[in-house]
């Protein structure tokens, strides 16, 4: 089983993908952005004015997300690469070369296997919340994420289950009731 809990910063997905990991026993990959931005010793603030530089950053995200799942035949994903295209559409200028990748192309069908669940946790006012990265935390960005995340889920005809409410019992127990009908 593939579980990926897709959406924009600061929602709350990585406290739900160490819930699941932790209850389901799956391995976890956690968040790629993060783990390319600490070995790249870079600050968020040199993303905003270096365009190169945001282009490079986007596209190692996108292909480090599949070779981190391709580690696994089983995980609990903080992201999937559909969450480093909305990224690239809002952010870059290297979205077109990743929407006409071979990788996608091939990782779409990943996504929509059964075997294959993909939460989509979106933005709430009560969940959002600085994490440790970003200085601050911008409304209106989340939501320009959450958007395009949504319309790159419609467009590939991915199938997902919303997460959309500021409880962590009722996020909770989505999950459980999603994946224990996956058995």
């Amino acid at each position: 089983m593939r579980i990926y809990f897709s959406g924009a910063h600061s929602v709350g997905k990585s406290t739900l993908v160490k819930y699941t990991s932790q209850k389901y026993k799956l391995p976890m990959v956690t968040e790629v952005a993060r783990m390319v931005l600490s070995e790249k010793e870079l600050q968020l603030d040199s993303l905003r004015y270096d365009m190169n530089l945001v282009d490079e950053y986007q596209f190692q995200i996108f292909y480090r997300q599949l070779v981190e799942e391709a580690k696994y035949s089983s995980f609990v994903s903080d992201r999937s690469a559909i969450d480093s295209l909305a990224y690239s559409a809002q952010h870059t200028r290297i979205l077109t070369q990743l929407l006409a990748s071979v990788e996608l192309k091939s990782y779409l069908p990943i996504l929509r296997i059964p075997d294959s669940i993909v939460f989509f946790v979106r933005p709430s006012k009560a969940t959002l919340r600085a994490d440790g990265v970003r200085e601050s935390i911008n409304w209106d960005g989340a939501v320009a994420i959450d958007a395009q995340i949504k319309v790159f889920y419609e467009m590939f005809e991915v199938r997902y289950f919303e997460i959309n409410t500021d409880s962590m019992q009722s996020r909770i127990r989505l999950i459980d009731a999603v994946l224990s009908l996956q058995k």
